[in-house]
């Protein structure tokens, strides 16, 4: 035998204090149990290749002993099984830290959870080796004296017996928590808690199971006993198969070849208090692989339909080869895995091929599932519309039918801070393309559409498509607007006259008759919605397709409009606009080196022609002046022969009503004046858009 008795085991690359650090205590009370009885399944399996007419046999007994309370307290649990024994080979596994290899007691870590659980596990093995049958007793434990000598394991003895004996029981005593749910156990809680957690192995295994058995003591007292065998387990409720078909590599690529495997699903159909989760797992030669590389598309885990939950296994010769010697994994690949791997197989079934095939035939073998799925649909679209969850988004995201709404909004979150760094150099990128903005160019209208385009794109906000443009464009204006006013652009390092033409271009490109697509809404919001001309000679201004001013004119309105070498039917207002009838606005840009004061006659001037000139069906009686410029120097304007006023609340100055004077019969209108500089209208429209702004991002939040 290759351990001698009384030994320590050892670790020779590890510290077991630091192992029993990092690899936690489970948050599952009864792993230790789980863990013995999986070694007592896998125990009987391995014998039972071996030995013709085996039966496996496990025997459970759990012992409680009273309080002086009266009630009951855990004090043992044994788990015996008839199968292989911990022979040399098995007890070198156990002794393995984290073997990954398959056979039985491979995982390593399992004695782990045996330690962090119990004061001690102790094993007794009787098994046959070599035509011989030995009695091999060890103690799992992490007391001080273990640990000490950087071991969990003391193997007490192995020895050779004359009695062919083939059993195994490890024995849990010393609950190092107390915990209720040991104490809570007897023979009928322990089933449930064992069918719960084995019920997709006892399924797909009904038919082969051992003999399990449950014996629950007081003390000696034996109290009560239960069987789990073939009638505790659900049938299975429905079969089918589907057909998938292979791939290859050619020069073009992944090709579909007519070669097919077939995959066989067993469905069952389980009460919800049995079934704590809708499941569907691969089964690798008649073992229940649990973290299957596929998912359930149309029930989420908790779902269930009339007080039953599903489980579905799906078993193929395919996935049988394509078992690995790694525990629980499969060595099926992706689409792009296989594309990239010049050693995977010559034709391949594609693990995403072989999940929309089950998932499709699962919705076809259970209409009712298919309802399901349709509802979460709809539950999915409820929370986009509350929250204001956009389209794109969420197709940038993997949403699982097992979220719950918490982690749909986490990941629709998470998807938006991403997109801000994104944001940051988009903005960044369109700040610095505003340089090479001309507005006076043919293109420009093309050019500004294009950096709000790439702007609106990059914008992660849940609200309208419209109101993000909306306000992506205006932070855009906004931008280029100020850097005109600083002389930022290149175009501007060309010709010192070009600040007003790019200005006027900006809010109102010269010679449009649409105040709509203008940006006239930096001076007032309601101006893009009336109807206007920008720059337009006044001898050919239309309303509604109407020419406004007249046709002829008398002698005398003949000889004043042509006056001192002038030709004013050729005057070219800036602005134009027409709120509703008898009503106008007129606006004049200044060039911000020019001194604005200079010009208060001149919107005066254009109102009295408007006034007095037109044709009579346009009675226009009520004028707006805006003088706009940056040089403005308020005593210039308030010394001027006027009425002009300065306002408490903003740079700018204004005049109220005077006269607009009525000829040849006409009565008199009137007009209100301002004049404002233009960092004063860029400061006004900030705040404007800062509202849109701060509610966008309240919705982003």
């Amino acid at each position: 035998m290759l351990y001698q008795n009384d030994e320590f085991i050892k670790a020779k690359d590890l510290s077991f204090v630091g192992v029993l650090h990092d690899l936690k205590k489970s948050r599952t009370a009864m792993q230790p149990v789980f863990e013995a009885f999986t070694n007592a399944l896998e125990a009987i399996k391995i014998k039972s290749k071996g030995a013709k007419g085996y039966k496996g046999e496990i025997k459970i007994s759990l012992v409680a002993k009273e309080r002086i309370d009266g009630g009951k307290e855990f004090e043992s649990l044994s788990i015996t099984d008839n199968g292989i024994g911990f022979n040399d080979q098995e007890f070198q596994r156990f002794n393995t830290f984290k073997l990954t290899t398959k056979g039985f007691k491979n995982l390593g870590s399992g004695r782990i959870q045996y330690v962090h659980f119990f004061q001690s596990a102790t094993v007794d093995s009787y098994f046959e080796s070599e035509k011989k049958f030995w009695h091999r007793n060890f103690v799992v434990s992490k007391r001080e004296e273990f640990l000490r000598l950087n071991a969990i394991v003391k193997h007490r003895f192995c020895n050779e017996i004359e009695t062919e004996l083939n059993e195994t029981t490890i024995k849990f005593e010393g609950l190092i928590d107390n915990s209720n749910v040991y104490n809570e156990l007897n023979e009928m809680v322990l089933k449930q808690k064992l069918l719960e957690r084995y019920l997709p192995y006892l399924c797909h295994n009904s038919n082969k199971l051992p003999k399990i058995s449950i014996e629950f003591y007081e003390q000696t007292e034996l109290k009560g006993t239960a069987t789990i065998s073939k009638s505790d387990i659900p049938p299975i409720d429905k079969k089918d198969k589907i057909s998938i078909n292979y791939y290859h590599k050619t020069a073009k690529g992944i090709e579909k070849k007519d070669e097919k495997e077939n995959f066989f699903i067993e469905a069952f159909k389980i009460e919800q208090s049995l079934l704590n989760e809708n499941k569907l797992n691969l089964v690798s030669k008649n073992e229940v692989i649990e973290d299957s590389a596929i998912l359930l598309e149309s029930l989420s885990q908790h779902d269930q339909i009339k007080g039953y939950k599903y489980l579905f296994l799906v078993s193929s010769d395919f996935i049988d080869a394509r078992d690995t010697n790694l525990r629980g994994e499969l060595n099926i690949l992706n689409r792009d895995s296989f594309y990239k791997d010049a050693f995977s197989n010559d034709s391949e079934i594609f693990i995403e091929d072989i999940q929309s095939e089950v998932n499709s035939k699962i919705n076809e073998m259970y209409p009712e599932i298919e309802n399901v799925k349709r509802k979460h649909a709809e539950d999915f679209e409820k929370l986009k519309e509350m929250f204001l969850l956009d389209d794109e988004t969420a197709e940038s995201i993997t949403i699982s039918i097992n979220d719950s709404e918490t982690d749909i909004l986490k990941k629709f979150y998470e998807a938006e801070a991403k997109k801000e760094a994104a944001i940051d150099a988009t903005l960044k990128k369109s700040m610095d393309n505003l340089n090479n903005l001309d507005t006076r160019s043919p293109n420009y209208d093309e050019e500004l559409k294009k950096e709000i385009n790439i702007l609106v794109n990059a914008i992660p906000l849940q609200n309208k498509l419209a109101l993000t443009h909306y306000v992506a464009r205006r932070k855009l204006i906004l931008d280029l607007f100020d850097k005109i006013l600083m002389r930022e652009l290149n175009v501007q390092q060309q010709k010192e006259n070009y600040d007003e033409a790019l200005i006027h271009n900006l809010l109102f490109q010269k010679g449009s008759t649409d105040a709509s697509d203008s940006d006239l809404w930096m001076i007032n919001e309601d101006f893009i919605y009336f109807k206007g001309s920008s720059e337009k000679r006044l001898s050919k201004l239309e309303i509604d397709g109407k020419p406004v001013f007249k046709k002829s004119f008398s002698d005398e309105e003949e000889r004043y409009l042509s006056s001192l070498g002038e030709d004013r039917k050729i005057k070219r207002p800036d602005v134009l606009l027409f709120p509703e009838e008898g009503k106008c606005i007129i606006i004049e840009f200044k060039a911000p080196h020019v001194n604005a004061s200079d010009h208060l006659t001149q919107i005066d001037k254009y109102a009295n022609f408007i006034r007095n000139y037109t044709e009579d069906e346009f009675q226009i009686t009520t004028f707006y002046g805006y003088l706009l410029g940056e040089n403005i120097e308020p005593r210039d304007v308030l010394g001027a022969v006027s009425r002009y006023e300065q306002s408490y609340q903003f740079d700018y100055l204004f005049r109220p009503s005077e006269n607009v004077i009525g000829f040849d019969g006409r009565t008199n209108g009137s007009i209100y004046s301002e004049v404002i500089k233009y960092s004063t209208l860029l400061q006004r429209a900030r705040q404007r858009n800062k509202i849109f702004i701060n509610k966008l991002n309240q919705i982003r939040k």
